[in-house]
């Protein structure tokens, strides 16, 4: 992950903000590009392993398509009401796809931390449910850009 933002560095999260945050946030919202260019964006869970943003898709959606043709993906994970709450990062990248989809359970160390982190986070289990439905993206971000307003001055 690069730690180069340019503009707003004066509210950019620290790297253990940034960490920290990702880890407590529960739902971000994936930009993809269809064929003719148009963007699609829709909400998903996720979960934040320290380098990578794991993603857990139903392989039968538009999201899931677009990838498969064009793996650049930029997602927004965001928090805050009022304008001095505000804080939020965006990372941009390429998508990789990551174990058998459908994801039925078959063995991929790979996926051991991402699906104990995500159980853990959404199910309140130590394993990993399959529905035969969704499957694993992984962004290893490319560019990551962050803001907290907490910290502009008074």
């Amino acid at each position: 992950m690069t730690d180069t933002q340019r503009r707003g560095r004066r509210i950019m999260m620290t790297r253990g903000e940034l960490d920290a945050f990702l880890t407590a946030q529960r739902t971000c919202r994936v930009a993809t590009i269809g064929r003719d260019g148009a963007p699609h964006v829709g909400a998903l869970w996720f979960v934040w392993d320290g380098a990578a943003l794991w993603l857990y898709s139903i392989t039968r959606s538009r999201r899931w398509a677009q990838l498969r043709q064009d793996p650049r993906i930029a997602v927004v994970v965001d928090d805050g009401q009022e304008y001095g709450e505000l804080r939020g990062a965006e990372l941009a990248g390429r998508a990789r796809f990551v174990g058998e989809a459908p994801r039925t359970g078959e063995s991929c160390p790979e996926l051991d931390v991402p699906e104990r982190l995500f159980a853990q986070k959404y199910f309140g289990a130590d394993r990993m449910p399959h529905d035969g439905r969704h499957a694993w993206l992984r962004l290893a971000p490319e560019s990551v850009a962050s803001w907290d307003f907490h910290k502009i001055p008074g």
